[in-house]
């Protein structure tokens, strides 16, 4: 089975979100997978996709403040015209990932006991985000 559809994420403010459950809400043909891989692509190049810490919020603000430092909005950035944090935001798309493949067995993602789907909105205001979700497997 081949499903694909484009899940849209509510706009959010800078930083790192866990939106592991705004994704699946979105996901129902996920349930009918025995065995296969949902691979996500979110289609902006100003944020960003990743797996990490799912239970403390403060690995979130870790987080940003490290990409603050490691990718100042002060630098002197030649791509400016949409404004300080979009350069900024490009590099941490590239640095981090636009998408994930993720193992799915008997209708439920494969993830460690920790580990969530993280946006990395790096623009001030991202707006809502899409991602193309494709599911492949063997259905149940």
């Amino acid at each position: 089975m081949w499903v694909q559809q484009t899940v849209t994420l509510n706009a959010r403010s800078r930083g790192f979100h866990l939106v592991t459950d705004e994704i699946l809400d979105q996901l129902a043909d996920l349930s009918r997978v025995k065995t296969g891989l949902l691979h996500l692509l979110l289609q902006h190049t100003s944020a960003s996709l990743t797996l990490n810490e799912n239970c403390d919020p403060t690995v979130r603000q870790d987080m940003e403040r490290h990409f603050l430092k490691a990718v100042p909005e002060d630098a002197p950035y030649e791509h400016d015209y949409e404004g300080p944090d979009d350069m900024p935001a490009h590099i941490k798309s590239s640095l981090l990932g636009v998408s994930l493949m993720l193992p799915v067995s008997h209708g439920r993602l494969q993830l460690g006991t920790w580990q969530g789907i993280w946006l990395g909105e790096h623009r001030i205001h991202g707006g809502a985000r899409k991602i193309i979700a494709t599911l492949q497997g063997d259905e149940k």
